[in-house]
């Protein structure tokens, strides 16, 4: 992940609208890495306690590669007290309890009218669509490239998290690149997090998890605003807080994802005992933004199939 490191530092180093609030960050590492120290952020549960091996990658996969939709969110249908992506979660997580989870090559089958209905979604709801679309990516992928094994996705990348991200990030279910002037910038945020949540599943243990970076999504960097790590100027602000979309790919949208992975990997450099990685601190950072405080400010929220 150094070319996404590179270019999200080149990226910072340019920022018209965002900036890196670079003095702040010794201090908030070594209160980021204490949280850490005193409680590990936990992952999501899997659907059953009991679920085997290629359940767990299947389900996880599954998760991933629909694990978008922040610009539609506010227009889903939501379940009491959970937000757009908990909704969507939980949904899924019932669907593989109730029902088992859906084979490679039903999920090359899968379109909106049987997908809407699942997740308790409209199924002429646009992100519906583009749901079923990934989905079926995904089972095209794994039924032609790995004999319709879940599990042997994660197998091929020789106990590499970095070499799986790599590999998901070149399936249009996972793609996840951006362009600033003349750099491309890798994210692949939910490549990344796949490759995390299969080793947090014990699915395949990857030994160089540390090397993936932030994910970055559009939670995170509000995180860091609002606890001052970022700055965004004052037209970047109020678009925010009127909930303007801000587009997927603009300078803005690329700054604020490339300023709040480079302030982590910032965090990460100095923070004490050298043991927190960048999937840790995102872990944290995002579930603190489940709390009121944040969720009383308004976030970015961008139309795409990036986060």
């Amino acid at each position: 992940m150094d070319e996404l490191r590179h270019a999200c530092a080149a990226v910072a180093a340019r920022a018209r609208s965002v900036t890196v609030l670079t003095d702040a960050i010794p201090a908030y590492a070594a209160t980021v890495s204490a949280a850490i120290d005193a409680e590990p952020p936990a992952g999501e549960p899997p659907p059953t306690t009991d679920a085997g091996r290629e359940a767990r990658a299947a389900y996880w996969l599954t998760m991933d590669a629909i694990n978008f939709g922040s610009g539609w969110f506010p227009t889903l249908r939501k379940r009491d007290g959970l937000s757009g992506y908990n909704t969507i979660a939980a949904a899924l997580r019932s669907q593989f309890d109730h029902h088992g989870g859906w084979s490679p090559t039903e999920l090359t089958q899968l379109d909106a009218g049987t997908l809407g209905p699942i997740l308790g979604q409209d199924p002429g709801h646009e992100l519906m669509a583009l749901y079923a679309a990934s989905l079926r990516d995904l089972g095209e992928h794994v039924t032609a490239d790995h004999e319709g094994s879940f599990a042997a996705v994660a197998d091929a990348a020789g106990g590499s998290a970095v070499t799986l991200a790599r590999r998901l990030g070149a399936w249009s279910s996972f793609a996840d690149v951006s362009r600033y002037s003349e750099l491309a910038v890798p994210f692949l945020k939910r490549a990344q997090i796949a490759a995390a949540d299969l080793h947090r599943a014990g699915v395949t243990p990857f030994a160089d998890l540390p090397a993936l970076t932030m994910f970055a999504d559009n939670l995170v960097p509000h995180v860091l605003r609002l606890d001052g790590i970022l700055r965004f100027d004052l037209d970047l602000v109020g678009r925010i807080d009127r909930e303007e979309m801000i587009v997927h790919g603009s300078a803005e949208e690329v700054e604020i994802r490339a300023c709040a992975l480079h302030a982590v990997e910032l965090l990460v450099a100095v923070a004490p005992g050298g043991a927190v990685t960048a999937a840790e601190v995102d872990q944290l950072l995002w579930h603190r933004g489940q709390q009121p405080h944040y969720k009383a400010t308004p976030r970015h929220r961008s139309r795409c199939t990036a986060y």
